[in-house]
């Protein structure tokens, strides 16, 4: 009998929140790697140390997606929450991007149920299609002999578990609403699973091209179970989160 995404995903990788000065470390040693080395979204001039973070990562929190075999971190993100001394303080979405969906906007109160989904990214090691390899959550060949059959069939669904890291964070943190900025095939596909982002603004570019969105929580986990029951286990741990 074949396992269940669940299952499958999980027998594989695991799901870490990056709660130590050690698991942040690795954060940013693999956002570096991502954004700066494989992307070039950002300059490696700019970050010395070879490890990537900024202003906001002392309000946000970080989940790491842990391959259990290797040990490797193959993917990471992080919630940007509101910044407690200046409630205020702008999200990196409301600073570089544009907003015109404003009608939307009026009815999502900015408070401490307001987060910015961030840093979404996926290690070129996890990855299958080469054209894909300059991708945040695309796929590439590289490595990929070194794992199994049954391993590789997982890989797709990475980016999947950082959702499921995020609907955790959701849940324990209370956030009602998210921001992100979305590459519009990752968009499309997280549409097809049930999650819908909705467009607050014009396509920008923001490490690519992205569309400024915003999504509802509480819609999230039933329109999900709706449209694919398998995914809807996977992102809310059976329920847990949702």
């Amino acid at each position: 009998m074949a396992l269940s995404l669940f299952d499958a995903f999980n027998g594989f990788f695991e799901m870490i929140p990056a709660l130590t000065d050690d698991l942040k470390y690795e954060v940013y040693k693999l956002r570096y790697q991502v954004f700066c080395i494989e992307t070039g979204f950002e300059s490696p001039e700019s970050h010395p140390g070879k490890i990537e973070f900024d202003e906001y990562d002392n309000h946000s929190l970080h989940y790491l997606v842990r391959h259990r075999k290797s040990g490797l971190f193959a993917a990471t993100t992080r919630l940007i929450l509101p910044d407690a001394k200046n409630i205020e303080r702008l999200f990196p979405i409301e600073k570089y991007t544009q907003f015109d969906n404003f009608e939307l906007l009026k009815s999502i109160p900015r408070d401490i149920h307001l987060a910015e989904a961030s840093r979404f990214c996926v290690s070129k090691e996890f990855k299958k299609r080469k054209n894909e390899s300059g991708t945040l959550i695309g796929i590439n060949n590289d490595s990929i002999e070194d794992f199994s059959a049954d391993e590789r069939r997982t890989f797709p669904h990475i980016s999947l578990a950082l959702i499921a890291c995020l609907m955790k964070m959701f849940y324990e943190n209370n956030i009602n609403y998210c921001y992100a900025t979305m590459e519009p095939a990752w968009k499309r596909i997280l549409a097809a699973a049930g999650i819908y982002f909705i467009d607050i603004g014009p396509l920008t570019d923001y490490h690519g091209m992205r569309q400024p969105c915003v999504i509802k929580v509480s819609d999230v986990s039933s329109s999900v179970a709706k449209k694919n029951p398998a995914i809807w286990e996977l992102i809310t741990n059976k329920g847990r989160f949702g």
